[in-house]
């Protein structure tokens, strides 16, 4: 046993300590492990959107869901370009305006963050114009 620290459990009636095994920096290795598999997968997915691009550059969807990928790794310039491509190829997809509605609000765009937030609305999404109601202080952004 170990001086200067109590032992305790069913261990201890053996004279066992359990130790803890840290790893240099702030990660474990186990959580390091973790995110480079996140980060693989992540990678991964990200192919997939910019392969569906190529295939069918015509299709708001992928653009949508790469942007989703680039906001999650803090790329938000890129992802708005993404987003208005998508709004682009199709007006009324409402949940490309939601986003969009959000990095504005987020950057301070109220105007933006407003006009894309009415288009989801008007395309059956009120998810936008519900969180700048809230954060106006007011229960929907919508009369």
């Amino acid at each position: 046993m170990l001086p200067n620290r109590p032992a305790r459990g069913p261990a201890a009636d053996r004279g066992v300590r359990p130790t803890k095994v840290r790893y240099a920096g702030s990660m474990s290795l186990w959580r390091q492990t973790i995110d480079f598999a996140l980060d693989h997968e992540t990678r991964r997915q990200m192919e997939e959107q910019l392969a569906w691009i190529g295939r069918e550059p015509g299709n708001p969807r992928p653009y949508y869901h790469l942007a989703q990928f680039y906001r999650m790794n803090g790329r938000a310039d890129e992802a708005l370009g993404l987003l208005l491509e998508a709004v682009r190829l199709d007006a009324g997809f409402a949940d490309a305006h939601v986003s969009l509605a959000e990095i504005y609000a987020i950057r301070g765009d109220d105007a933006a963050a407003e006009r894309h937030a009415r288009v989801a609305a008007e395309n059956g999404n009120g998810q936008a114009a519900e969180m700048l109601g809230r954060h106006r202080g007011r229960p929907t952004l919508l009369p």
